[in-house]
Parts: structure tokens; sequence; C-alpha cells
């Protein structure tokens, strides 16, 4: 067969191994919430659930200036550490081989926003790689096979010791945490959209 042919199929056998989009959730565009509710998440088949001595600080907030300003998770009340997850309705996500998660997201003072993950056998994860303070919203996409783990108290919202080898096959929840308490506007994160591209596993 010739070498042209064989490096079609190896690129088209490839391009199969690379998940789609599992879900996207952008917000509702109504007016801000505190704390943010089911109410204001998008997608339907997502389920919105917060955690941490601080979840009752977690906003939905939005400004009419700038005109672009978008609807967004904002996490400056927070009076203590905090947590916000999105689970699918009737499938696992399937995080192995080459799924990615994206969003946009802004953070300001020393604030460092991190993935979250609850595993479906109840163990919770936090990653090592982290997106930092920026002036305006930007795009962050992070290869999940790149990330490393630590175990992770969900009541505390605190890190704990590595997770050697998780089993990311069947993912019940996924979110995001700073890992600190709200500093207002000079120190807080915040999230405009969040993407996942990981294969369905149904529940």
């Amino acid at each position: 067969m010739p070498i042209l042919i064989l490096l079609l199929l190896a690129g088209g056998l490839l391009a199969q191994d690379r998940p789609g989009l599992f879900f996207r959730e952008d917000w509702k565009e109504i007016p801000a919430a505190l704390p943010v509710t089911q109410e204001h998440v998008a997608n339907p088949d997502l389920v919105m659930s917060l955690y941490g001595p601080g979840k009752a600080g977690i906003k939905k907030s939005h400004h009419d200036v700038p005109a672009d300003d978008p609807y967004y998770i904002w996490n400056g009340d927070c009076q203590g550490t905090w947590a916000i997850t999105l689970r699918h309705k009737t499938a696992y996500a399937d995080l192995t081989g080459l799924a990615k998660i994206r969003w946009r997201s802004k953070q300001s003072g020393f604030r460092q926003l991190r993935i979250i993950l609850k595993l479906a056998d109840g163990t919770w994860l936090v990653s090592d790689e982290s997106d930092g303070p920026s002036r305006d919203w930007r795009v962050r996409e992070f290869n999940i096979q790149d990330i490393r783990w630590r175990r992770l108290d969900i009541e505390k919202v605190v890190e704990g010791d590595w997770a050697r080898n998780p089993n990311l096959s069947r993912v019940d929840e996924i979110g995001w945490t700073d890992l600190m308490r709200g500093g207002g506007t000079p120190a807080s994160s915040r999230v405009d959209w969040i993407e996942v591209y990981a294969r369905a596993v149904k529940r």
C-alpha cells in the first residue's frame, strides 16, 4: 500500500481518538444572583452544586458597563473556601486520552483557578495546573493527560496528598476553585464559560 495512503489512514484513526464536546455551560443572561442557583444554568442537561464554607458567596454576576461584560461566576464575596461543579444528568465524562477542558476566565490578585473532579467512586481531585491573574478575559485550555492531581477535601475545599494514577474514565462532577476565600474585586476569580471535551459514559 502506498505510504501516502497509510499516512492518511493513520491520521484518520488518530482523529477518531479525539473526543467531541461533552458539555458547555455559558450561564443564562438573567439578573445577577447571590448565591448562584440552578435557575442560572443554561444547559438543561447539567446540575450545579456548590461546596465549601464560603459557598453562599458564589455569585452569578454581570454589569451593564462595559457593554460586552459577560454573565459569569464570581467568588469575591465568599467568606471562606469554595467550589462549584457541574454534573451531566445522564452520563459520566471519560477524561482519559485526549480529553480537554477549556474555559474563559479572569483572575485578580494572587488567585490561581484550578479544575476539580468528583470521580464515580466518590473521590475528589484538584489539579496542579491552574489559570492565574489576567487584566482581561482569556481562554485557557487544559490537556487532562498533562495534569497531576491532589486529593481534595470537599467539605473544607483544601488540597491533600498526591493522588497516584487516578482513574478518570468515569468522572461524575467537573468544576473549579481557587482554594481561597474571596477578596472582592481586587482578589477574586471569574468564569464566563466552560467546555468539556470527553467521551460520554452512560450512568
